[in-house]
């Protein structure tokens, strides 16, 4: 089969490899479409640990189930499935307590997992019996399908925020994954604000309808916030980017007893962040993170894009095949639209 294979930090080889071979305990997938995360590109890059080279990356995956196994029975031959990343190893503390994306072993598709820029992906016993793999509508598209991954994480995020009918919610960059933040706290009856610092970006998401788009390269942030809430500022605060200066500012613009999720990670050597400890001290915040998703978000996130509460088509901005894989990768980074579809 044909697979884009990540050799060396940024060199991806497009090469001919063998097809992968069931057992009777897993699943071979056609890939009929994958997204480019931004965790894609970081390994392109830096590499991670969880990730040995040569490898194929991918997760945000869609397409077809052309073999099973003697053993599987949730699935059939013809089955029109997309994946997540997160597979919980379904044995550790945290996997029993049921928050597998806490795993410390922390098993993903496209890490220790070969992932899907390939014709096909096996799906081995442990994804199959514990990981996040669900069936599609007919009518859903395999490129919409492929973004319940990143869909998951969101829903997983909001979770953890407690983000309730009536509260206000302050989602910090625009970006495809701060975009989902916002459309989803919406349909949970959240007033939302979207602030990113580029106005270009933020004119890009106003067919969302947010109650209002704040650009902090232009104004004081903060202040905004803070006058949009008669002085009290947000309920809720999502940090949904690579920026130190946004988890300063967050805990600035949140009211008292506020949640304030830190959703996007930061840089290895931007990640030691100065805080005014005594603001999350004196207004009683909630400071907190969240990383990934469960089977169960995953499954949440199927049936929103599968029901049409949740439009993915919105989030694609651009295709491209497999051969140019490395092209699609500097379209992703350069944020010139938003999620960018691969197809093998």
């Amino acid at each position: 089969m044909k697979a884009a294979v990540l050799e060396k930090l940024e060199q991806i080889a497009l090469k001919e490899v063998p097809t992968p071979e069931i057992d009777n305990d897993s699943i071979l997938m056609k890939v009929e479409a994958v997204g480019i995360c931004g965790s894609d590109i970081r390994i392109y890059h830096h590499g991670n640990s969880r990730v040995q080279l040569p490898q194929i990356l991918g997760h945000e995956a869609s397409g077809r189930v052309v073999a099973v196994g003697a053993n599987v029975t949730k699935f059939s031959v013809g089955d029109r499935i997309c994946l997540g990343a997160d597979v919980p190893c379904g044995e550790c503390v945290f996997c029993e307590a049921g928050i597998g994306n806490n795993c410390q072993i922390n098993y993903a598709m496209g890490y220790q997992f070969a992932g899907s820029f390939a014709d096909y992906v096996l799906l081995n016993k442990m994804v199959v019996n514990y990981g996040p793999i669900h069936k599609i509508g007919d009518h859903v598209s395999y490129d919409e399908a492929a973004l319940a991954e990143p869909l998951a994480c969101v829903l997983n995020g909001l979770e953890l925020s407690q983000v309730k009918l009536g509260d206000t919610v302050v989602v910090i960059g625009a970006g495809p994954i701060g975009m989902m933040l916002v459309q989803v706290a919406m349909k949970m009856g959240a007033r939302v604000f979207l602030v990113n610092r580029s106005r270009p970006r933020l004119e890009m998401a106003k067919h969302l309808g947010a109650d209002a788009y704040i650009c902090s390269g232009e104004e004081n942030a903060v202040e905004r916030v803070l006058e949009e809430t008669g002085g009290l500022g947000a309920d809720v605060v999502i940090t949904c980017n690579p920026s130190p200066e946004s988890q300063v500012d967050a805990i600035h613009m949140a009211k008292n007893r506020a949640r304030v999720n830190f959703f996007g990670g930061l840089p290895k050597d931007k990640s030691l962040v100065t805080l005014d400890t005594n603001i999350i001290h004196y207004k009683e915040l909630f400071v907190h993170g969240a990383h990934g998703s469960l089977p169960r978000h995953h499954q949440q996130a199927v049936e929103l894009i599968n029901n049409g509460i949740i439009d993915m088509k919105k989030f694609i901005t651009h295709r491209f095949p497999l051969e140019q894989i490395e092209e699609a990768i500097r379209t992703a980074e350069s944020h010139a639209g938003l999620r960018v579809i691969v197809h093998p």
